[in-house]
């Protein structure tokens, strides 16, 4: 594999990593459209769980496991990230085409809303090495009263992962008791979420560099600052939107941990375009795209992510 210097300096900010760790950050980094540009466009299809089977009715043939691995394959995405047994039930078609990351821990809508959120493991490392895959990922809630046993599956899936040569990427995602009942400055809850403020976010993606992530997976945070505590730190800290890209990407460890942002729920696509600029242009390393990719027809999913591409590789 001949690697990039833009990916190369990326990996040489692992610094203490293990080879293969690297190998495969930099197969991630070196495969696709966007490959040895230094940043990443992944597909992730985990919402299955997440939201159910209506997640698919806007575009019927994700219904099928075999049209996201061809659509990946077609478009020539860095990677595709699914559960276990989706992937399982496609696989064989696009056998090497595509990498895997294998999302390990799931949960679902219908539990009642009352209970902070939290998250199955039900799957392995093991079950990524006999995938192919060259990472796992792993959802963390900061901010639930799971956090802590959270915290404890993902040192040890981190542990496993590292021994074989795996990266873990950490969806951070801030969310349960802790969150709601963070102090706002703002008075409505319905025009501040809590959970998507800059300091919030901030804090989740640093927590997960702590807890071993070689790449972060967030949302991109709105403009406001959540906790009062924190407004008079953040008075230096510009809310344009590729100002709260580059504080998140600052907060990873000052960069040397790759920083993903999500595209969330589906959007028109001047928004979701306006997204991918900021993160560009506030040095964040790519994007992580499911609803606004398979909940569109093919041919429509197939454009916008031409732009995407676009977006990355406009200087």
């Amino acid at each position: 594999m001949n690697i990039s210097e833009s990916v190369k300096g990326i990996l040489d900010k692992y610094e203490g990593e293990c080879p293969g760790v690297k190998l495969n950050l930099a197969r991630l980094f070196m495969h696709g459209r966007l490959a040895g540009t230094g940043h990443v466009l992944i597909l992730a299809v985990d919402q299955g769980f997440e939201h159910g089977p209506t997640t698919f009715l806007k575009n019927p043939a994700g219904f099928s496991p075999h049209y996201h691995f061809h659509f990946a394959k077609k478009s020539q995405l860095s990677a595709y990230t699914a559960p276990l047994n989706w992937l399982r039930a496609g696989i064989d078609t696009c056998l090497g085409d595509v990498p895997l990351i294998l999302k390990v821990n799931h949960s679902n809508r219908l539990n009642p809303k009352s209970q902070d959120p939290d998250q199955a493991v039900i799957a392995s490392v093991q079950d990524a090495l006999e995938l192919g895959s060259i990472g796992v990922g792993f959802t963390l809630y900061p901010g639930s009263t799971s956090y802590t046993e959270q915290l404890e599956e993902l040192k040890l899936l981190s542990s496993q992962a590292r021994k074989a040569g795996l990266f873990t990427m950490v969806w951070a995602y801030p969310r349960g008791s802790g969150i709601v009942n963070t102090a706002s400055l703002y008075e409505s809850a319905e025009k501040d979420n809590p959970q998507l403020a800059l300091d919030v976010i901030a804090y989740s993606a640093h927590m997960a560099c702590l807890a071993g992530a070689h790449i972060v997976k967030v949302n991109l945070p709105q403009a406001f600052i959540a906790q009062k505590t924190s407004v008079d730190s953040y008075a230096g800290v510009g809310l344009e939107p590729n100002n709260r890209v580059k504080h998140i990407v600052d907060c990873c460890f000052g960069g040397k941990r790759a920083v993903i942002f999500s595209g969330g729920a589906i959007k028109n696509e001047e928004e979701l375009l306006q997204e991918v600029t900021a993160v560009r242009d506030g040095g964040g390393f790519g994007s992580i795209i499911g609803r606004n990719i398979f909940q569109r027809e093919e041919t429509e999913a197939l454009q916008v992510v031409d732009k995407i591409v676009g977006v990355y590789t406009r200087s």
